[in-house]
């Protein structure tokens, strides 16, 4: 009996491992030729998508990820590459606002107010990228996140008919995103599961123009 549940026990772990490696080739092959790193290189968007994240680590250090990317933005919207940025961020609790704490470091670097729209229910990636389209009216984007996270939403992207590129912030050092990366692992499995069973964002509404 120990021994079959030994068995298995291995063969479970096997398929998972296969599962990680198989869905983790997978969106990097085919999002390599949609991510850039270089502003110059980039072409250009009417809007761009930023992936939200907490500015404070909750040791209350500040959070890299978040610095980044909002430094990524001003690279792109100052080269004239984006126009309009949608910030798609969590706000589930009063306590607790990417979306906001975005914009204010946004217009803190001098983006002015009319160039941003707030998506507060961008709870995951999918629903942020499903409701750029579905709400914003978006089936062209420049997502803008650290590469890892822009890999799994342009692959979200194309599967729910949207055109999009990605723009790579800098990402933090090999120690703090150790966590992270294991992390984005098994979020490349679940996104597939949730593509085969259709899985939706948690909420949708009314329709939001950019630009008008």
């Amino acid at each position: 009996m120990k021994r079959k549940l030994l068995y298995i026990t291995l063969i479970i772990v096997i398929l998972c491992t296969i599962s990680l490696i198989v869905c983790n080739r997978t969106i990097k092959k085919h999002t390599s030729a949609q991510i850039y790193s270089e502003v110059i290189t980039i072409p250009q968007n009417n809007v761009g998508l930023l992936l939200g994240t907490s500015p404070k680590l909750k040791n209350g250090n500040n959070n890299l990820y978040f610095d980044y990317r909002i430094l990524a933005v001003i690279e792109l919207y100052k080269a004239g590459k984006i126009k309009y940025i949608l910030i798609s961020g969590d706000n589930r609790r009063e306590d607790y606002n990417e979306p906001e704490e975005m914009k204010k470091a946004l217009m803190q670097k001098g983006i002015p107010e009319k160039s941003i729209y707030l998506d507060y229910a961008g709870f995951r990636t999918l629903d942020s990228v499903v409701r750029a389209k579905e709400v914003f009216g978006q089936n062209r984007l420049t997502i803008i996140s650290q590469r890892f996270h822009n890999e799994r939403a342009i692959y979200l992207a194309e599967k729910n008919g949207i055109n999009a590129i990605g723009y790579n912030a800098k990402d933090v050092n090999a120690y703090s995103r150790l966590k992270t990366n294991i992390r984005e692992l098994f979020a490349r499995v679940k996104m597939f599961i949730d593509l085969a069973t259709d899985k939706q964002p948690h909420f949708l509404g009314e329709k939001i123009i950019i630009g008008k």
